[in-house]
């Protein structure tokens, strides 16, 4: 059981230590629908403001420095990236582009709205979406639009709180409190919470283990 109450037995994260240990490959960036590859195996998305860190999360996941592209410019990313888990693949993680970013065009932003509201209505092959919320800051009106977007869609999805070493820890629990009320509001959302810092390798563990549990 992990600091937050989640409960994964060891079982479970060992084989997704396992897992992640392997082959992790690019496979490739959709800018469109039309370029999506096919929907063939298990798919979890990863979806977050632009300064969320979930570049970086996804690169401490999968134990590889530079998966992942990260950037000192918030909102760079602005396609789905694909990338396929094992060899050969048995499901792949989707890195959604950043949402929320102040300074981004306002076509910019509603090319995300529709590439990302198509992916999720239509995506047959995903499983879950994990939405991460910034320790330092909670749930802003901008998450809950996207929230929103995934109770419509019927898409499961679970909240994953990033840069948890970044609080104190009686400021943490209480962004966790806030979320889990938030969670108990949303028909989608996994009840249970996830506490991570890509720094300190904090809930990667636990993260991972969410990871294989929702591809069955």
């Amino acid at each position: 059981m992990s600091e937050d109450g989640a409960t994964f037995d060891e079982e479970l994260i060992e084989a997704a230590r396992k897992r992640f240990a392997g082959p992790v490959e690019f496979l490739k960036s959709a800018p469109a629908l039309e370029h999506l590859p096919p929907a063939e195996m298990p798919e979890v998305a990863f979806a977050g403001r632009s300064n969320v860190g979930k570049s970086s999360l996804l690169n401490a996941l999968v134990g590889r420095k530079a998966l992942a592209r990260t950037s000192v410019t918030p909102g760079r990313t602005q396609e789905l990236n694909f990338f396929d888990v094992g060899e050969p693949a048995v499901f792949r993680l989707v890195d959604m582009p950043g949402y929320g970013f102040a300074k981004a065009p306002k076509d910019v932003v509603k090319k995300w709205r529709f590439l990302v509201n198509d992916y999720l209505r239509g995506r047959q092959a995903l499983k879950r979406a994990l939405v991460l919320i910034d320790s330092r800051h909670g749930i802003k009106e901008v998450d809950r639009e996207v929230l929103a977007m995934l109770d419509k869609a019927a898409v499961s999805y679970r909240l994953v709180l990033t840069k948890a070493d970044k609080v104190k820890a009686t400021d943490l629990a209480e962004v966790l409190a806030r979320t889990e009320e938030e969670a108990r509001k949303r028909p989608a959302a996994h009840p249970q919470i996830l506490q991570t810092s890509s720094e300190t390798g904090m809930g990667i563990a636990e993260l991972r283990a969410a990871v294989i549990e929702s591809i069955g």
